[in-house]
């Protein structure tokens, strides 16, 4: 379900499967791995769900920043977990 009323997706968990190992796939060719650090700077859409789980299936951990944060919110917050990634 999205914010605006009549705005949502249905998806299968065939298909959120299928998403999330194609998205697991791209994180591990950018060299994420087991243990890195990802922050997610996304609204609430799907693919802030994707993101999340493909990072959970890899064993990367994730840190989620609301996408109304400023640019030197999101810096700090980059800088404070370390992380080796931004998925905007």
């Amino acid at each position: 379900e999205g914010n605006e009323p009549g705005d949502s997706t249905k998806i299968t968990y065939c298909e959120l499967l299928h998403k999330v190992c194609q998205f697991a796939n791209v994180l591990r060719s950018q060299g994420v791995k087991k243990g890195d650090r990802v922050s997610i700077y996304l609204p609430m859409i799907l693919e802030l769900v994707i993101a999340m789980l493909a990072c959970a299936r890899i064993g990367a951990l994730h840190s989620v920043v609301f996408a109304g944060f400023s640019a030197d919110s999101l810096c700090e917050r980059i800088l404070d977990c370390g992380c080796s990634l931004l998925i905007t």
